[in-house]
């Protein structure tokens, strides 16, 4: 490759880094690229005052224009723009002199306008024109990113081309002192000797299955009387404002008043990534019940995995990466506290199964990291440019 420096810039949505999963892996991705030669320069595309989202399009695109980038790359996910429409019309406003890559983080359940019927959002598509969920994003890239088999599949049906699949890697690495930390962590809760803990790790979402599993968590303290729960992680997110994530986190706390477990539940709230990493060694086991399940597109699981914490998944219907993996123990039922409670109480009381299931998550992780992330797309990014070794 030659040895210039590619000059991207990188748009992406308004929220901070702390209250959206996109926008922190945009800081994480921009912080490794730098290491490989490619100069990122972030730009928000962040609504002000009345004129919303067609404003915010319009002065992102400004920006790029004054930046004069070898490359445009586009973060979407479309609760990240709160589901306006408006970002992907961004092509149309871009420099079309310019390469366009779009990485999709969120694909496959969302459509603008909704109103259309199916049948007739296949026939669009089938113009090469427009994608029901990106607008003009995805016809219009150079190339297409995205981060899990599912979407591949996805992308590969309705835009009849074939994207460049590069993985996340975890949100939070395991930090320096961590195990340590991890053992304070347990004595400040007040945990007896051997008391079990389970852990959730990433952003409180209705999506995401808390509510099952504190509904599971009576079933599971009649064999361990001592366990508790830690759920660490923020409510407040560009999904879910900050309203509607008070009367979320009061909404959980009242169901586990309902169970009795009250006591045994401990909320975090959002904490720097040295306490996420400590919490994480603390626990026993991290539970992460999606609603829809999760994927290797789940930052908090592949932290969970990279420091060998014994790991509970619910999976998405087809999903075959993670059961085949042996790297996770899968949950059978999405929504259901009793599958939960089948698959958790036998990971409690097998310790050959939780040695197991921390190897294989360490060594699932291991492949997934920010250096082999940046070093994908620098060489996706020279290939687009043209910028290879003969």
């Amino acid at each position: 490759m030659v040895g210039e420096r590619i000059r991207v810039a990188m748009l992406h949505g308004p929220g901070r880094p702390d209250a959206d999963g996109v926008s922190d892996y945009v800081v994480n991705l921009a912080r490794a690229l730098d290491d490989v030669g490619v100069v990122v320069t972030p730009v928000p595309v962040r609504p002000h005052g009345p004129a919303g989202w067609r404003a915010a399009t319009a002065y992102a695109a400004r920006t790029v224009r004054r930046l004069r980038p070898d490359l445009v790359h586009v973060q979407f996910a479309p609760s990240a723009y709160r589901f306006s429409g408006h970002p992907g019309l961004l092509p149309l406003r871009l420099p079309r002199d310019v390469p366009l890559v779009t990485t999709v983080h969120e694909y496959g359940w969302w459509a603008a306008p909704a109103w259309l019927p199916r049948p007739l959002w296949t026939l669009v598509e089938r113009t090469g024109l427009w994608d029901r969920e990106t607008g003009r994003l995805v016809p219009a890239s150079a190339e297409v990113i995205v981060t899990n088999p599912a979407h591949a599949a996805l992308v590969a049906a309705r835009a009849r081309r074939g994207p460049a699949h590069i993985p996340i890697a975890p949100n939070v690495a395991d930090q320096v002192g961590a195990a340590t930390a991890g053992r304070r962590l347990r004595a400040e809760l007040g945990l007896p000797e051997g008391a079990p803990l389970l852990a959730f790790f990433g952003f409180v979402h209705p999506v995401k299955g808390v509510r099952q599993l504190i509904e599971a968590l009576p079933d599971l303290r009649r064999a361990h009387p001592d366990l508790r729960l830690l759920v660490v992680g923020g409510f407040t997110s560009q999904a879910l404002p900050e309203a509607e994530a008070r009367a979320f986190r009061a909404e959980l706390e009242a169901l586990a008043r309902r169970c009795g477990v009250a006591e045994a539940v401990t909320f975090t709230g959002h904490v720097p990534v040295e306490r996420v990493s400590a919490a994480l060694h603390a626990a026993d086991a991290v539970v992460l019940p999606f609603t829809e399940g999760a994927s290797t597109k789940s930052g908090a699981l592949l932290a969970a995995l990279a420091h060998g914490v014994p790991t509970a998944v619910t999976v998405p219907d087809g999903d075959t990466e993670l059961r085949r993996s042996g790297a996770v123990a899968v949950i059978g039922q999405r929504r259901d506290s009793g599958a939960i409670v089948r698959t958790v109480g036998k990971l409690l009381t097998d310790p050959v199964l939780r040695r197991r299931l921390a190897e294989r998550g360490r060594a699932f992780a291991a492949a997934y990291s920010w250096p082999r992330v940046a070093a994908a797309h620098r060489d996706l990014y020279a290939r687009t440019l043209g910028r290879v070794d003969a």
